[in-house]
């Protein structure tokens, strides 16, 4: 159902077309036949919400790790790292916390062609048992007062561990669940994936917010900022029984049917196909995966700007009260949660490209206005710095990961997604709480995020102008996917007529 015929068409002569239009009319309509019944999906509902929820709850632990990470950064760089300057502190903790992205690419490249070759469902359970042991253990690390220079290196050892499990989690995620869901409404439940995030996020500001506030700082440096990690661990058994109980997606399914069921030179065909061959990857989708870079390195500098570095930002460069910053931001966060199912909906109905450029423009435009309101100090003014640019990212959050999933076909929709993805955040996502630190440190600018910002964004502006409109439409390489037999039975429809004769 590719565009084989069209793109033949296009490279014959013109002059033969006009004279024998009949004979590419059918080639084109041999080479693209009628879609019948049965080659249509029509989704479980109940197992749509399933994936869902799974999926989410992954994303969730995800964004709940490096959540408590960054907004624990001030007491981790001074419980790991030698005393002394308050900044190389935070700086070295922010170094840490960009270990992990720097073998994002590497879990990507391995997880991604598994979850290709042997299905998507396995490698998310393996990438939530990983991802859980690595928090979990960050939390049971001895000081630097107790260990010395053992302490930092296990810190890395684990954020590694975490890193490499994260890099087969968002493609794998994401391409669960757009594989799953009908195509007109694909924008709606992968918006669920970054509510998630939020979830994560808020989870992680909420519980770090309380733990100050009950224990006070000292018992928090000294054993309190533990609890969040180990609080990893029973999530991480919960998310996994979800996972286990899942079928595999429609669209995989179908791919190992169709890979069954042909010939000893076709079925090869498919089998090399789904094992996501990285050098294929790399060869055959370069245009598609840097696209796919861009898009996700404009969205990541701004994910991480605002959700991440925000309250250490507040704290360290503003001087403002810590607790103060994370109840700003968890209001936020949870004003966010609320609407950004709507603006999955609202994607779906108009169109991914008009969402994601209406977030890259708001960021474009509002990052310096909403970087001064927040320079101000008051409580008001803050607020509204961060609902300005907290209503620019729900335009990405919402869209997105409808979006990514839809560029690549499925036999190797995992592997180019967790390839892609990886590699952009790991060069521009985790690094952005340490570039902007090093970048305020060497300027003396509290304006050095937003402009930051503003430079991610406009690269998002291109990428977006360049990409292809995915809304409402089959995924690559699937049949198209409806919630009721009347959908189907309407498709079928719509393509009635007389078949070609030749």
């Amino acid at each position: 159902m590719a565009a084989t015929g069209p793109e033949q068409q296009q490279t014959a002569d013109p002059a033969a077309i006009r004279r024998h239009r009949v004979l590419f009319r059918t080639i084109h309509q041999r080479k693209n036949p009628r879609l019948r019944r049965s080659d249509i999906t029509i989704t479980d509902q109940a197992a749509v919400k399933r994936a869902v929820k799974a999926a989410s709850l992954g994303n969730a632990m995800e964004w709940f790790d490096f959540g408590i990470y960054s907004y624990l950064a001030v007491i981790i760089g001074r419980v790991f790292f030698p005393s002394g300057n308050d900044t190389a502190q935070l700086l070295s903790s922010f170094a840490t916390f960009a270990v992990a992205f720097l073998v994002r690419p590497v879990g990507g490249m391995v997880f991604g062609p598994m979850g290709d070759r042997i299905g998507r469902k396995k490698v998310l359970a393996l990438t939530m048992i990983m991802m859980a042991i690595g928090t979990f253990a960050i939390g049971l690390i001895p000081s630097y007062a107790s260990i010395g220079w053992f302490a930092p290196a296990l810190l890395i050892l684990f954020r590694l561990v975490q890193g490499f499990s994260t890099g087969g989690e968002y493609g794998g995620a994401s391409t669960f669940i757009a594989e799953y869901a009908p195509d007109k409404r694909r924008g709606f439940f992968g918006s669920f994936l970054e509510f998630g995030t939020l979830a994560g996020y808020v989870g992680a500001a909420g519980l770090v917010t309380a733990l100050t506030a009950v224990l006070g700082d000292a018992s928090m440096e000294d054993w309190g900022w533990r609890v969040p990690f180990l609080v990893a661990g029973p999530l991480g058994l919960v998310g996994l029984y979800l996972r286990l109980r899942l079928d595999e997606t429609p669209a995989f399914q179908k791919l190992e049917d169709a890979s069954a069921g042909a010939s000893s030179e076709a079925a090869d065909t498919v089998e090399t196909s789904a094992k996501g061959d990285l050098g294929r990857i790399f060869r055959d989708y370069w245009p598609t995966l840097i696209l796919c870079i861009a898009l996700v390195g404009a969205y990541n500098v701004t994910d991480y700007m605002l959700l991440s570095y925000m309250p250490t930002y507040l704290s360290d460069e503003l001087g403002y009260s810590a607790t103060h910053g994370l109840l700003i931001l968890l209001g936020v966060m949870a004003f966010l949660m609320l609407i950004i199912n709507q603006v999955g909906k609202l994607s779906d109905r108009f169109g991914r490209k008009p969402l994601l450029m209406a977030g890259m423009l708001g960021f474009l435009v509002l990052s310096a206005p909403a970087f001064l309101l927040i320079g101000d100090g008051g409580i008001l003014a803050i607020t509204a710095g961060m609902l300005m640019l907290g209503l620019s990212l729900v335009c990405l959050l919402g869209t997105m990961s409808a979006a990514l999933p839809a560029l690549f076909p499925t036999r190797v929709r995992y592997g180019s997604l967790s390839v892609g993805y990886n590699l952009s955040a790991s060069l521009f996502g985790g690094t952005t709480p340490l570039v902007i630190t090093a970048l305020i440190g060497a300027t003396g600018s509290n304006l050095m995020p937003a402009y930051y910002s503003m430079a991610a964004a406009l690269v998002g502006v291109i990428a977006v102008a360049c990409m292809k409109e995915t809304a409402q439409q089959p995924l690559d390489g699937s049949p198209p996917s409806v919630c009721t037999k009347e959908e189907a039975a309407e498709l079928v429809q719509a393509q009635a007529g007389p078949e070609p004769r030749f």
